[in-house]
């Protein structure tokens, strides 16, 4: 190593770059030209200016400026230490210039010969340049090669030169462009190259035409678009000429690439894309180090390498990149932060490959620093190799080495884990047999290990159109499914009903492969999803509307967690906020997102009760809680979008009642709610009944992604003649019985079980005053008693009761009787007994009538067991959709229960005193 010494005493570890030497030797006259420091685009645009007023063409000045350029990023990253950051940004802003500056210079070129390039509209037609790859991402290395695509906006003709001559179409003319371009740019002549510049990712690759209008691009994506192909495009960006970026022309092709990339639907069917273009990139490195054993050691394509982190930031990305907005970033290094931050890859992994992806692209680069050749290979020279150790702080090679080492394994290790899922097939999945697809040849022998009711299912499928319809690699998905559901079925994993119920599900899901797909990447997913199906028949049914949530499922936490509100709106927020960021928070997009993260969250809680892991109670408390967090957020969007509103501050409240009031929603409850304003505002009226009709359409309206809620707003003042919504006071003087206009004892009963869900503190505190006065109202019990009981009748004839069969609900004794009952004590007696006013659920307040006398011992606990037994019960029943009628003789103890409430308080009541 040469002993010439930097101003700092170390030696100049540059002259291990021989290309380093050989700048410095030619252009030695120039190397003071380019100012101090990290070359900037204004430094090196400066020093381009320079080098054309010294008599330089355009491409020589370029040139001649690469060359500086790198040998100044070489100096400083030896001999400095400098981020890559800054090694990779100044080579990405060296290749906009010189495109920049070359498609002025063809531009002025070929109008003289041809004149400017015409839209139908008589405008001047545009060339977008597209980087492709690292330059898109802004992660150019020192000697890479640049991907480019030429897009432009509009066919057309050109005007002609100055005597009206030589028109040629526009496609003609950017053609000659994308040549004059490669001339000052890519060819190599006395002062070498600017940037080596491959076209290959171009439509339809070196087939295809060198550049191709928005248009054909776009029909293109649309009936040829290959898997791979949205890998390639995830980075791509308008990097010249200067004036393009920004412009109509791409926007309209950010319009275009991006529903091409990123699907709206968990995408899984890319995992067999990205893992079939690996085998062939690890296929073709294998078959360049034939007999040339030192080419295995690529820092890029070897197993380890900078490739494989790469497809693991990429592939996560393209699969949840249409729903969550804020995954679509380009450099690889900001995609591995946000995707902790979406929770899709732990903070330590993402640390980890963050610390191989910088070690491995130093390393890259200084194998590049060498000869300014386009490799990723390890040197086999033992100074080159104690060059390179030195150049990144090492005191010898083996200890770079072994580093190296431990952070291929890394990286290594990640990608199988997500990639080597379909690989690690059970027993028996592998082999001629997985290739058993349903309705082709090897029909026969796929069903040949099925037996019983499963077996009876799938032969169905043999004629069957959808499956018929599938693609070959589908069908073939499709029958490793199934034959790795037989062995678990055989192996007493999962029962037979599961599987059937699996291929119930399926079957009208065909024609989404993705979903295929994910059952077959995930395996842990496929177990937990036959379980779930195994266990009750509804799940079914709620997958079947939201085929999506099933992704749920992969999570390990998924069992130990309970719904967090807080965390729920905080995640809604942030991810409204990158829709607002990539435009697209219009309306649908916003009743999507709203609607899958309800239906992801249901899903939750339904996986968590199938599982046992939740009580009937703690179901109905999260339900009931996610359904209270829906109406806030709802509401917030709403007012923040209507356009008539006031004010900023939205004062406003909703009321609970019914199951939601009482904390007790179940799956596919609706929402009994009245909507009420507390603002003076002369406009409030008007303003807050918009809101109203708003917020009941965006929970109501069904979209691709499903609905959110039922609303019923019968409990309003005057039910369904009466107003949507209504100022507090008139709702206040309406349950106190204040005027002519006054509030029905049935109305009351339900303000039992009320509470005020949506408003500020004040709200709260008046509602909550309300309902008080309202419940400890001076009553006669006798008449109480007796309308209370009319209204039981009444009920009871609505739901008559065939036969001898019990029906948990309706029957005397049932559910509703003990309902009626508490109601019946929280408004006879809570003037006295204020123990009885909070809304503690029916099951709290008879263990409180007990305890403070006014029911018999054990009569209350006895009745409270009995109702959380008949809860349980109703659930199961409407979990496996079966009848919630039973045989007397299975419920006698809660039968019993509730008629001796019943008795005690509407036949005999002696404890009971007139309030």
């Amino acid at each position: 190593m040469s002993g010439i010494m930097t101003r700092n005493g170390h030696p100049d570890l540059r002259d291990g770059s021989r290309f380093s030497q050989r700048i410095r030797r030619r252009y030695a006259e120039h190397l003071g030209w380019l100012p101090e420091g990290t070359p900037t685009r204004a430094a090196m645009q400066s020093l381009y200016d320079t080098l054309r007023t010294h008599g330089h063409d355009v491409g020589a000045s370029l040139r001649i400026l690469r060359q500086l350029v790198v040998e100044r990023l070489i100096a400083l990253d030896c001999n400095q230490d400098t981020p890559l950051s800054a090694v990779t940004l100044a080579m990405t802003e060296l290749a906009e210039l010189a495109l920049d500056a070359a498609y002025h210079a063809s531009r002025t070129t070929l109008d003289a010969q041809h004149g400017a390039p015409l839209a139908p509209d008589g405008q001047r037609a545009e060339l977008c340049i597209v980087g492709m790859g690292k330059l898109g991402a802004r992660e150019l290395n020192v000697s890479s090669d640049i991907d480019l695509i030429y897009i432009y906006d509009q066919d057309g003709e050109t005007a002609g030169d100055a005597d009206g001559r030589a028109r040629i179409t526009n496609q003609e003319y950017f053609g000659k462009m994308v040549r004059a371009i490669y001339a000052l740019v890519g060819e190599s002549t006395e002062h070498g190259f600017v940037f080596r510049v491959d076209l290959a990712l171009r439509p339809n690759g070196n087939s295809g035409p060198p550049v191709v209008s928005l248009g054909a691009l776009e029909e293109y994506f649309h009936v040829q678009g290959r898997e791979w192909e949205r890998f390639a495009w995830m980075k791509s960006r308008v990097v010249a000429p200067q004036v393009a970026i920004g412009a109509p022309c791409a926007q309209s092709l950010r319009s275009v690439v991006v529903p091409f990339v990123f699907r709206r639907y968990l995408d899984y069917n890319v995992f067999d894309a990205l893992r079939v273009l690996h085998r062939q990139i690890r296929d073709h490195a294998t078959k360049r180090s034939a007999g040339k054993p030192e080419r295995n050691n690529d820092v890029k394509l070897s197993r380890g390498g900078i490739r494989e982190i790469e497809f693991t930031v990429q592939l996560l990305q393209v699969v949840r990149g249409g729903q969550f907005p804020e995954l679509r970033t380009r450099p690889t290094q900001s995609a591995l932060q946000r995707l902790t931050r979406a929770g899709l890859m732990p903070q330590a992994t993402a640390d980890a490959l963050d610390r191989a992806y910088v070690f491995l692209r130093r390393v890259e680069h200084r194998i590049q620093y060498l000869d300014d050749q386009q490799t990723h290979v390890l040197p086999t020279s033992d100074s080159e190799l104690e060059w390179i150790a030195h150049t990144l702080g090492f005191a010898d090679s083996c200890h770079f080495l072994s580093e190296l080492d431990q952070h291929r394994e890394l990286v290594a290790q990640e990608f199988d884990a997500l990639l080597g899922g379909s690989q690690k097939e059970c027993k028996g999945c592998n082999g001629s047999a997985s290739n058993a697809a349903p309705g082709g040849s090897d029909f026969d022998e796929m069903l040949a290990p099925l037996s019983g009711q499963f077996r009876d299912r799938v032969s169905s499928w043999r004629e069957h159109p959808r499956v018929l319809a599938l693609r070959e690699e589908s069908r073939v998905r499709l029958g490793r499914l199934i034959q790795r559901t037989s062995q678990w079925v055989s192996a007493g994993r999962v029962t037979e009903d599961a599987a059937v119920r699996l291929a119930d599900w399926i079957e009208p899901l065909l024609r989404r492969e993705s979903y295929l797909a994910l059952l077959l990447e995930r395996p842990t997913v496929h177990e937990r999803l036959l379980h779930m199906l195994g266990a009750a028949r509804w799940p079914a049914r709620y997958l079947l509307k939201h085929p999506g949530v099933i992704d749920e499922l992969a999570g390990n936490a998924l069992f130990e967690e309970r719904f967090d509100p807080a965390d729920f709106e905080q995640e809604l927020e942030h991810r409204r906020a990158a829709l607002q960021s990539s435009g697209e928070d219009d309306d649908e997009a916003l009743l999507n997102l709203l609607r899958r993260a309800h239906h992801a969250e249901v899903f939750r809680t339904l996986a968590r009760d199938v599982e046992g892991r939740l009580t009937v109670e703690q179901v109905a408390d999260d339900l009931s809680a996610l359904a209270e967090a829906v109406l806030r957020v709802t509401t917030r969007w709403c007012w923040d979008r209507l356009k008539n509103r006031h004010q900023a501050e939205c004062r406003f409240g909703i009321i609970a009642y019914g199951k939601l009031g009482g904390k007790e929603l179940g799956y596919g409850s609706d929402l009994d709610i009245v909507f009420v304003y507390d603002d003076p505002d002369e406009r409030a009226g008007e303003v807050y009944a918009a809101l109203v009709r708003k917020l009941i359409n965006w929970l109501t309206v069904k979209t691709g992604e499903g609905d959110l809620y039922e609303i019923d707003t019968a409990l309003r003042p005057n039910g369904n003649s009466g107003l949507l919504v209504t100022s507090f006071e008139a709702y206040s003087n309406y349950q106190q019985q204040r005027g002519s206009n006054t509030a029905w004892t049935w109305e009351h009963q339900a303000m039992t079980r009320a509470r005020c869900v949506l408003g500020d503190a004040a709200l709260h505190a008046r509602f909550d005053a309300v309902r008080q006065t309202v419940i400890t109202a001076e009553r006669d019990s006798q008449g109480l008693r007796a309308e209370i009981d009319a209204m039981r009748a009444k009920v009871r004839a609505a739901h008559p009761v065939r036969g001898a069969q019990f029906d948990i609900k309706h029957s005397p004794g049932g559910m509703v009787d003990i309902e009626f009952v508490v109601q019946f004590l929280v408004l006879s007696q809570s003037r006295n007994h204020p123990e009885l006013l909070a809304n503690a659920g029916n099951i709290a307040l008879l263990q409180r009538a007990q305890a403070c006398g006014l029911l018999p011992s054990p009569v209350g606990d006895q009745a409270a067991q009995a109702y959380r037994n008949l809860r349980q019960i109703q659930h199961r029943a409407r979990l496996n959709e079966e009848a919630t009628q039973v045989e007397p003789d299975g419920i006698a103890t809660e039968r019993t229960a509730g008629l001796a409430l019943w008795a005690a308080v509407f036949d005999a009541a002696p404890s009971l005193q007139p309030a």
